[in-house]
């Protein structure tokens, strides 16, 4: 009984042993093999996508153009926090740093836009008739209000 014993354990020991040669061999695969373009500033990109560093623009026009079937079920989970489940359907989010975190996710699957505002903020009561144009403008359409018309003296 001890020789079994001494024998199993004397095959258990050249079994770690390997085992940890096997190890030590796969760490010379585990290099990154990311570019180092990927990691550099790209500051000077705003010039040529037209957006401002000082004055970044406060909402986001975000549009899903590509489909999530096959997709990973985290990329699925982002979608659908975001509200994008139907294609081709803007949604606006804030630009903040949690909504750009999720944006970053599924970046392949939508278009992402500033909204700007030509005629400012809308008002409360103006809410109503705004609607987002094709160039990601939010047009306010002013309702003309009738004149009090003056008594005519005779």
């Amino acid at each position: 009984m001890a020789g079994l014993y001494r024998a199993l354990l004397t095959s258990a020991s050249s079994v770690t042993k390997n085992l940890t040669q096997a190890t030590s061999c796969r760490t010379k695969f585990t290099k990154s093999r990311i570019p180092p373009q990927v990691f550099e500033e790209r500051a000077k990109e705003h010039d040529k996508f037209g957006g401002d560093p000082e004055h970044p623009h406060k909402l986001h026009i975000v549009t899903r153009v590509k489909s999530t079937m096959r997709r990973p079920y985290w990329e699925k989970k982002v979608v659908k926090s975001l509200g994008l489940m139907k294609a081709h359907e803007p949604r606006i989010h804030k630009n903040t740093s949690s909504v750009n975190n999720l944006l970053k996710i599924i970046k392949h699957l939508v278009r992402i836009e500033p909204l700007k505002l030509p005629y400012g903020l809308p008002a409360e009561e103006d809410m109503a008739n705004t609607y987002l144009n094709s160039k990601g403008e939010l047009v306010v359409k002013r309702l003309l209000k009738p004149l009090e018309q003056k008594a005519i003296e005779s």
